[in-house]
């Protein structure tokens, strides 16, 4: 009787161990892959975020404006012309205004001619009255630089109009030094004032004194 009731109980001991192997555990296995998955859109997560703190944020560019341009204040002073405009926009010529023909200019006397020592001669140059006035009394040649020679400009004959050609002369007396000569001479008008905006130099005699 004690035998049957020893094989009862191992019997219901093995029972019993195979049961407890199937059955299921009260807690669950964690999913691996699934904490894989999570660790790995945490880590995604933070980059983002610490990409978007350190991205710089670019402005858009400037619209371009067109800059006014300065405004000039400083006067330049222009120099002479041969004519000049009013307010009407007319182009008037000057008043006072000379020119001459470099090849007939030199009516006698040409350059480097040889004088002797105190000798008195007349040079006289033919010109242009390229103005828009009429010379008339008053207008003459007056000395302008170099060796003077005791010129004395000879008178204007009658009264010479705008684009009429005239011979002007000066009488001079060659110095008593031998060497190289040089006198200048321009225009004048009645009111005492030079020729301004002449094309050229102004007219001149060159002698050697012997």
């Amino acid at each position: 009787m004690k035998s049957k009731s020893l094989a009862f109980l191992f019997v219901c001991g093995l029972l019993l161990a195979a049961c407890g192997a199937n059955a299921t555990p009260t807690e669950s296995t964690p999913d691996v892959a699934a904490i894989r998955t999570s660790a790995a859109k945490t880590v995604i997560a933070q980059f983002t975020l610490t990409a978007a703190v350190f991205t710089p944020t670019l402005e858009p560019p400037p619209t371009e404006t067109t800059a006014a341009e300065p405004t000039a204040t400083a006067t330049s002073t222009q120099a002479v012309v041969a004519q000049v405009t009013n307010a009407e926009g007319t182009t008037i010529a000057i008043c006072d205004k000379y020119s001459w023909d470099i090849a007939t200019v030199d009516v006698n006397i040409p350059d480097n001619t040889v004088m002797s020592p105190g000798q008195d001669f007349t040079k006289t140059w033919k010109i242009k009255n390229t103005g828009s006035c009429t010379w008339g009394d008053g207008y003459r040649l007056i000395y302008s630089y170099g060796d003077r020679m005791s010129g004395e400009a000879q008178p204007l004959e009658g009264a010479i109009v705008p684009g009429q050609e005239v011979e002007v002369s000066v009488n001079f007396t060659a110095p008593d030094s031998a060497g190289t000569y040089f006198s200048s001479w321009t225009m004048q008008n009645a009111g005492g004032t030079p020729f301004l905006g002449n094309d050229d130099k102004p007219l001149y005699v060159q002698i050697i004194v012997q």
